[in-house]
């Protein structure tokens, strides 16, 4: 009798629970989505605005960053494994209500005059900590309601979606601000929240794995064996591990990039605001372009070279934005913007091929993993960063990131346990070349 290969549940379109119709299932929930982060985008350019006119406090503010972190790097590990246990669609459901509950309270004390600073702080936290559940859900989800080949064209996709968020949500935020009360700008979150769930209640079939829910299960211990088996799954899969490793290195190595940017426009370039509005146009733009040619292309066959490409990349964008003299501004947009679409292009496929490389059943956890590990990564990386900018400079601070992202990068295209990771199965085991060749129509 041989062992059941996990990998066969995702193998072709047809055999996907949803069939050929997989994207008239998809689409509502993606639209819903997009809908949602787009209200959320306005809510978080709102919230900083009004706490930055409010305190003109650096420290108010990284206390109010800090607070939409925490959740990730505290519970993310544990609530992969719920994650795995329950269904779904409940928990995308469950989180965009609370998202929307906690927005509700923070419009009524704006509408009453009774809002201070800690609750901004733990409306944040509590928004943040939903978003926790609903992130992991949303993409184990996806594995099992879209064909495989079409993971990495959607990644792009999504990825250019993002990049216009961000290109575009300051600029209605700030016209709302300009028209509306504060409390009118958060009812446009609460709407686009119940679209959301709408979409999903209504429209959309959510498969589960072949592991049921198991929602009277759930213990303490259960628990810890199910985050212990997420973290043995990972680090027993070589390949798999340093794809992680190596992803939450370059978190810590880029964490100064944004961070820094205003300081560097001021110190090096001695430019203003409008110049910096450019320059994170410039990213968005790039991660926009990118994301389309992603959705287009798909990417190289072996997912994994696009994903190495994109991180070569984005090392030799940070690099060069780093080596532009303080006379050249504008050449500094255009490395931005190659920063931009390297960034599409290794994000928009690190996931789909995550995706079809886990099981459904283990995504949870290990999603969660990555993303609480990379996130721990970024003040470690914000630390380190600071001494460095204000003893060197931020061009020092930019050219460090740079050289250590594209050592990181070649270094993993040398490595046959990275390399060869579309080509493995569970463990790292190599596939055969039966396993190999694509499945005849039937």
């Amino acid at each position: 009798m041989t062992e059941k290969d996990p990998q066969a549940e995702l193998a072709q379109p047809d055999e996907a629970p949803l069939g050929k119709r997989w994207l008239r299932n998809y689409l509502p929930m993606g639209i819903g989505q997009i809908v949602s982060l787009v209200g959320s985008a306005l809510v978080q350019f709102a919230l900083v605005w009004y706490v930055t006119k409010e305190t003109g406090s650096a420290t108010v503010l990284a206390t109010a960053t800090t607070a939409a972190i925490v959740p990730n790097i505290v519970l993310g590990p544990f609530v992969g494994a719920l994650v795995d246990r329950w269904d779904r669609k409940l928990v995308m459901i469950i989180a965009d209500f609370v998202v929307a509950l906690a927005t509700v309270v923070l419009a009524v004390l704006f509408a009453t005059g009774a809002i201070q600073i800690w609750h901004i702080v733990a409306i944040l936290l509590m928004r943040s900590a939903a978003g926790v559940f609903q992130g992991p859900a949303r993409t184990a989800a996806t594995t099992l309601m879209v064909p495989k080949e079409q993971l990495s064209r959607l990644g792009g996709v999504n990825q250019a979606v993002d990049g216009m968020i961000n290109v575009f949500s300051p600029a209605l935020g700030a016209l709302l601000l300009a028209v509306l009360p504060m409390q009118g700008v958060l009812a446009v979150d609460i709407v686009t929240a119940a679209i959301a769930i709408a979409m999903l209640v209504f429209f959309v079939k959510v498969p589960q794995p072949n592991t049921k829910p198991k929602l009277d299960k759930v213990t303490p211990r259960s628990l810890l064996a199910d985050v212990r088996e997420g973290i043995r799954y990972i680090i027993t899969w070589p390949g798999l591990f340093l794809l992680i490793l190596m992803a939450s290195l370059l978190n810590m190595f880029l964490a100064p990039m944004s961070n820094l940017l205003p300081l560097h426009v001021t110190t090096f370039f001695g430019k203003g605001a409008q110049e910096l509005a450019w320059m994170q146009a410039a990213m968005g733009a790039g991660s926009i372009v990118g994301g389309l040619l992603l959705g287009v292309w798909g990417g190289f066959k072996r997912k994994v070279w696009t994903v190495l490409m994109g991180i070569i990349g984005i090392g030799a964008g940070t690099l060069a934005f780093g080596l532009i003299p303080p006379d050249r501004y504008t050449w500094s947009l255009l490395a931005l913007g190659v920063f931009g679409l390297m960034v599409s292009f290794a994000n928009g496929s690190l996931g789909p091929l995550m995706q079809t490389k886990v099981p459904p059943e283990v995504q949870g956890r290990v999603f969660m993993l990555l993303s609480s590990t990379a996130l721990a990564m970024m003040p470690i990386g914000l630390f380190l960063s600071a001494p460095i900018a204000d003893n060197y400079g931020t061009k020092v601070t930019y050219i460090v990131a740079g050289a250590a992202c594209l050592f990181l990068g070649l270094l993993q295209a040398m490595n046959k346990h990275v390399n060869t990771l579309d080509l493995q199965k569970e463990g790292g085991v190599m596939m055969t070349e039966e396993e190999l060749a694509p499945s005849k129509p039937v």
